[in-house]
C-alpha cells in the first residue's frame, strides 16, 4: 500500500502503476473514459481535478482507495432504518 498525502504523491503513484502495466497515457485515458489531458494533469499532481474521474483512473489501473486512520462509517445499506437526526 502506498501512503498518499498530496496530489503530487497521488500523481507519482498512478504514473508508476501505469508504467508498470506498460500503458501509455492515451491507452489509460481510453480505458478510464477520460481525456489524455486529464491523465497528464493527474500525473503532474494538479490539485483541482474531478474526484469522479480520478476514481475512474484508479479503477482502470486495477486499484482502489482505502482510508486509514479515520473512524469507520456505516455504508448506506447498513445505516438504513436508523434515525440520526431526531
Amino acid at each position: 500500500m502506498t501512503p498518499i498525502r498530496s496530489p503530487q504523491q497521488l500523481g507519482d503513484a498512478l504514473r508508476a502503476a501505469r508504467k508498470q502495466l506498460e500503458l501509455t497515457q492515451p491507452q489509460l485515458a481510453l480505458a478510464a473514459g477520460v481525456g489524455v489531458r486529464f491523465i497528464v494533469d493527474l500525473e503532474a499532481g494538479k490539485p483541482t481535478l474531478r474526484l469522479e474521474n480520478v476514481l475512474r483512473v484508479i479503477d482502470a489501473l486495477g486499484g482502489e482507495i482505502q482510508l486509514s486512520g479515520l473512524p469507520s462509517v456505516a455504508t448506506d445499506d447498513q445505516s438504513e432504518g436508523t434515525d440520526h437526526g431526531a
